[in-house]
């Protein structure tokens, strides 16, 4: 038997996100910048497969200085979802939310306008963006009751600790969103 190479190549730049090609005819897109977040379908709604869902995250433009904060002390970050290859859905509203890891804390973003972007802000340092089917459109709603469509995790909330793994198996990482 013959062994075969397999090669994966690292093309980067600094106005592009990294690319992985193993091999002929296999090429990932370029996947969201730094501060964005790609948000995955749920496959609860039909028509969502193709679509391209992003939360970019940034810091607010209203501060003086290079960061804003919350009266707390936690960072301030603006938050703009866009959905791009979908359309709307016929029937109810789609609406962005953020929410802690934990889901104990929930905050409206707001209903996506024709264009599927809404903007808002979170102020929490990990966190997930959602976007779910809503059957009315209620400005004062606290917390979502339709499917989700989509969801993403933030950068920061992507680490997590060795729980689950080696000598800390006594939590299954699997049960916060992570892979084994």
């Amino acid at each position: 038997m013959v062994p075969t190479l397999l090669a994966v190549f690292v093309i980067a730049s600094p106005t592009s996100a990294t690319v992985w090609d193993s091999g002929p005819g296999f090429c990932t897109p370029e996947g969201p910048a730094y501060y964005a977040l790609e948000l995955l379908t749920t496959r609860n709604i039909p028509g969502t497969g193709a679509a391209r869902v992003t939360a970019d995250v940034s810091l607010p433009d209203k501060s003086p200085f290079s960061v804003a904060l919350t009266s707390d002390g936690n960072y301030a970050y603006a938050v703009n979802v866009s959905i791009e290859r979908m359309k709307a859905p016929r029937q109810g509203h789609l609406v962005a939310w953020v929410t802690t890891r934990e889901i104990d804390h929930i905050a409206r973003i707001g209903t996506l306008d024709d264009s599927l972007r809404a903007s808002g802000s979170v102020s929490w340092n990990k966190f997930i963006v959602l976007v779910t089917l809503e059957s009315s459109d209620d400005p004062n709603q606290e917390v979502w009751t339709g499917p989700i469509v989509f969801r993403g995790m933030s950068r920061s909330g992507l680490m997590h600790t060795m729980v689950g793994h080696g000598a800390l198996v006594q939590e299954n990482c699997a049960a916060y969103g992570y892979g084994d």
